[in-house]
């Protein structure tokens, strides 16, 4: 048997998570934040600090960027090459694995 099959397959919410925390961390880190080197240093173990979370659930809430508004309705932010398209339906995903690893948002 493979190790792959092993393992279980992470939840939705998970391959959210996943894809997001090191776009967070990315951007945490160009913009100096001290909770980025400590983020990161968590996230190898997939958990995060109280004040990593907070930050991380308050950077998925600012960085919406699919809210179904044409380019009319709401212009298209400027993003760096690495940032990440997040929908309502991410912001929700991030903030229940959080909520399910401990973390009021």
């Amino acid at each position: 048997m493979t190790e792959s099959a092993d393992a279980p397959s992470p939840s939705p919410d998970e391959q959210v998570v996943e894809r997001l925390v090191p776009v967070w961390l990315a951007e945490a880190a160009r913009n100096h934040s001290p909770t980025a080197a400590e983020g990161s240093r968590d996230w190898k173990s997939r958990r995060l600090s109280s004040e990593a979370a907070r930050e991380l659930s308050d950077w998925v809430i600012a960085r919406v960027t699919d809210t179904a508004f044409n380019e009319d309705e709401s212009p298209s932010p400027a993003a760096p090459e690495d940032a990440a398209r997040i929908s309502v339906a991410d912001k929700a995903a991030v903030h229940r694995w959080l909520t399910a690893h401990g973390h009021d948002v």
